[in-house]
């Protein structure tokens, strides 16, 4: 297996790996098996590396809030960090977590942090089934959410134009999936959706071009590590 694609991206190869027979279900949540991500992602790519994060030499860090652990794992020089929740089985925090607890979630995580790079992703957008192909109206159930009825001119915000990018010949809208992927990974880093939108030119996801998918993953990721 080869993590090369036709452009030449390592995220669009391991998005489009079908991982559903290793799913497990857990009152009423999905888990992706970690032994399985983790020899995907070997097999995808033999120099993959993960390493689980220290908070003062100890694997977990304990707060008001609750423990968390956290787990990187690089790609292709491309390093992408989760941080989880200890939870128990019905993903409410464990106030005081035992060493197994500690371990779950690290494994947890692991799989979440490999996510990230791809793998296993659509999991967690609430799909069941990767993206495959370029056709919107093959990969999505449901039609992209339409915008919202324009207002009236006295009631337009006022903003600057921003500068859209030439579209690709040939190219199409991002997918529901890919919507709701861009949605989940903007709440977690902490981005607004008007500001996100904003910033790539469009009024909703569903005007983001399939070539520009990448980009705007590139810049919530750079969000993540900052």
């Amino acid at each position: 297996m080869s993590t090369s694609s036709p452009s030449g991206n390592y995220f669009a190869a391991l998005s489009v790996i079908n991982v559903n027979e290793h799913v497990e279900k857990k009152g009423g949540f999905s888990y992706l098996s970690w032994p399985f991500a983790v020899a995907q992602l070997r097999m995808a790519e033999p120099t993959a590396s993960w390493e689980v994060r220290r908070f003062e030499g100890l694997p977990y860090l304990a707060t008001e809030a609750g423990v968390f652990v956290e787990v990187a794992v690089t790609v292709q020089g491309t390093c992408l960090s989760q941080i989880h929740p200890v939870l128990d089985a019905r993903n409410r925090p464990i106030p005081q977590p035992t060493a197994f607890d500690i371990n779950t979630s690290i494994q947890r995580c692991l799989v979440k942090a490999i996510a990230l790079h791809g793998l296993g992703l659509y999991i967690y957008a609430g799909e069941d089934l990767p993206q495959i192909g370029t056709d919107p109206a093959a990969n999505d159930a449901a039609p992209p959410p339409q915008p919202a009825a324009p207002r009236a001119p006295s009631q337009q915000p006022v903003r600057p134009s921003p500068v859209r990018p030439e579209p690709v010949a040939g190219d199409h809208s991002i997918t529901l999936v890919q919507q709701r992927t861009i949605t989940r990974v903007a709440a977690e880093v902490g981005i607004e959706m008007p500001q996100l939108l904003q910033y790539f030119g469009v009024n909703d996801l569903g005007e983001i071009a399939t070539s520009d998918f990448q980009r705007v993953m590139r810049a919530l990721a750079k969000r993540r590590s900052a």
